[in-house]
């Protein structure tokens, strides 16, 4: 994968028995995934939208239904859903109040979700939600201003860092302002780094690392 594209976010789908003792670890596979994608805003509301799902095929379609949860992304909403052979029991938003136990669960859906909805087909039912993810593309990733920088400067120095200006009119930058921007550049690597999901402090300890290893073989820069 090129780090520069984006993170990518393939499809992925479990198949599992329909049994309250199964919610937890769900939640906690889709948990790991989440934070593998970058997007641990919405793993909250994500976790309980599966909650929600699966309880609901326990209660609607029975215990021990075969069931499958696949989470994707449609464009920039996440999108989770769970599959059950059962096409009768369709889940349905009732005005429910606060004591009331039928339809609490679809209701806390559309509350969470951004949409939802149910899908019918010969041999299964298909109920799903989305959650926006305020990513700008399916493949992008959160990390403000900064990233966007490194971003810009990773693929400037691809399509050719040698045409760049190299005269000594262009150098009009002071030490001291140049120290200040190089430290500033190394922030914004880190906060690239961290929007990756790259471990900050092992990235560091590798830099120094070859550093001291360049300057020891004399490759540091004249001064």
């Amino acid at each position: 994968m090129d780090c520069t594209a984006g993170l990518l976010r393939k499809p992925w789908d479990l198949t599992f028995v329909a049994e309250p003792e199964e919610v937890s670890g769900l939640r906690r596979i889709l948990r790991l995934h989440l934070e593998l994608w970058g997007l641990h805003e919405v793993t909250d509301a994500a976790q309980l939208c599966v909650s929600e799902l699966v309880s609901n095929v326990i209660r609607h379609v029975g215990l021990g239904t075969p069931t499958t949860l696949v989470v994707s992304m449609n464009g920039t909403h996440l999108r989770i859903e769970v599959h059950d052979p059962d096409t009768r029991a369709l889940p349905t938003l009732l005005d429910a109040g606060s004591e009331a136990e039928a339809g609490r669960g679809v209701a806390i859906i559309d509350a969470v979700a951004d949409r939802w909805g149910v899908q019918l087909s010969p041999d299964r039912k298909v109920t799903w939600c989305e959650l926006a993810t305020g990513l700008d593309s399916m493949n992008g990733h959160r990390g403000g201003d900064r990233v966007t920088r490194v971003e810009t400067m990773l693929r400037m120095s691809r399509i050719g860092a040698d045409r760049l200006p190299r005269s000594a009119s262009s150098r009009i930058l002071t030490v001291a302002v140049a120290e200040e921007a190089a430290i500033d550049m190394i922030a914004d690597l880190l906060h690239w780094l961290r929007a990756h999901g790259c471990d900050v402090e092992d990235a560091l300890d590798r830099a120094q690392t070859h550093y001291e290893a360049e300057v020891a073989e004399g490759a540091d820069l004249p001064v």
